[in-house]
């Protein structure tokens, strides 16, 4: 069992390649998790041509252009690495089952900012979609990409996730800690948005229920074309920093917190617009996986003692 994987070298891909299972399906797992230099995202018939020459039974495509902000002066490069990227995989994939007979399928990773946040209550995978950046925009054009081409087959399924942290990579959290730090020591609050609100999700759970995802599609489970992940609970950023700096401290990672200041979102312009709400709902997600996420500060709390303990 071949898999590609995108994204290799960024939060979930490592997250992904530390929780890979030696067998999938009763076949032996064979991971290609090519560099950047092999595979360029924003080259999209180089991704083709990557994918037909390795003939992967599975493309997990977890890279993306993911700076929010920059996106909307790069709308093109964004687009380019988040739907023309899984749109060509996704049709060399539909070539090389026209040509084998054999499935090759495909797990998209995409975002709760393909929703524009004004429903007020947890997303489902039907809602509509209305996203309010060109990150945003891109991604779920990726969505529809994916879809279209191997959606009828079952061979593609979207995997929607939010606010992703790991102990590796640029992330929120590692952020947060290095602020409160900072601000601690110079007595300075740390001013974070609260009018946010959405799911922290840990990276180590998400690549589970990934390798679930393909675990049960390789025995013939049916799964539903669009599955939701994150952990569990709810937080606005201003709580996800406040649980930062409380478990931090208790992890021995800061000697104190700042004081963390909530602030609204007009009081912190940022070129992209964000939705205001946009947790998940992941219920049929969780029965169709036989999955239980953690809580998000439970899961925090691990993040946060691994770091410590590589500290």
């Amino acid at each position: 069992m071949k898999v590609l994987l995108t994204g290799g070298t960024g939060q979930l891909g490592q997250a992904l390649l530390a929780a890979a299972p030696s067998q999938l399906g009763g076949q032996q797992l064979q991971v290609w998790a090519p560099a950047r230099t092999q595979v360029d995202l924003s080259d999209p018939l180089a991704c083709r041509k990557a994918v037909l020459e390795s003939k992967p039974d599975w493309v997990v495509n977890a890279g993306a252009y993911t700076a929010v902000d920059r996106a909307e002066q790069e709308p093109q490069l964004a687009a380019a690495i988040n739907q023309e990227a899984p749109a060509s995989m996704a049709e060399a994939l539909d070539r090389i089952q026209s040509q084998t007979g054999r499935p090759a399928r495909m797990l998209q990773i995409s975002t709760d900012f393909v929703f524009s946040g004004d429903r007020g209550s947890p997303y489902p995978p039907e809602a509509p979609i209305q996203p309010l950046s060109v990150y945003g925009a891109t991604k779920a054009a990726g969505e529809r990409a994916v879809l279209e081409c191997l959606g009828a087959h079952g061979c593609a399924h979207i995997l929607r996730t939010s606010w992703v942290y790991g102990p590796v990579g640029h992330n929120f959290c590692r952020t947060m800690l290095r602020l409160h730090r900072e601000r601690a020591i110079r007595g300075e609050p740390l001013a974070v948005v609260a009018d946010q609100v959405g799911c922290p999700t840990h990276t180590a759970g998400l690549a589970e229920a990934c390798w679930r995802v393909l675990e049960l599609k390789t025995w013939g489970e049916v799964l539903p074309l669009i599955l939701h992940w994150s952990d569990a609970g709810a937080a606005s950023w201003y709580d996800f920093a406040v649980a930062i700096g409380e478990l931090g401290m208790g992890a021995g990672l800061l000697e104190r917190p700042a004081e963390v200041v909530p602030i609204s979102t007009t009081d912190y312009p940022t070129p992209a617009r964000r939705p205001s709400y946009s947790l998940l709902d992941a219920a049929a997600t969780l029965q169709a996986l036989a999955l239980a996420p953690q809580h998000w500060r439970h899961a925090l709390n691990g993040v946060l003692q691994q770091l410590a303990a590589t500290a």
